[in-house]
């Protein structure tokens, strides 16, 4: 596994307030929260960013997006709404190389996103 902060996390060597944890996929609140509720879901496999998902990785991406579904609902935050949010490559601002999906939620969001 790569050296990133988030493998870091995933082996326990960095602390992180964890969520949620299986197998498969970690959970845990952002540092430097935009909304009241900023969950990141990772899967454990290393998966550098969007551009790097397999065929093979189908269901692991789709299980992603039900992690985030569950977490939304234990949070309180499914019915008024939240934003789930991927970003790939330095331009759309992924600062680590290790996919990962932003829960957010807890407050009211525009668009376009400012």
């Amino acid at each position: 596994m790569a050296d990133t902060i988030f493998s870091k996390i995933i082996r326990k060597e960095i602390p992180a307030d964890i969520v949620y944890e299986d197998d498969e996929f970690l959970a845990f609140r952002d540092i430097a929260p935009q909304a009241p509720v900023h969950i990141l879901v990772i899967p454990k496999k290393e998966i550098p960013t969007v551009n790097d998902i397999e065929e093979e990785d189908a269901n692991l991406i789709g299980r992603l997006f039900l992690v985030a579904k569950q977490l939304a609902s234990k949070l309180g935050i499914s019915e008024s709404g939240y934003r789930l949010v991927i970003n790939c490559n330095k331009d759309a601002g992924q600062a680590v190389y290790h996919l990962h999906l932003h829960l957010l939620g807890g407050r009211k969001f525009s668009w376009p996103p400012g």
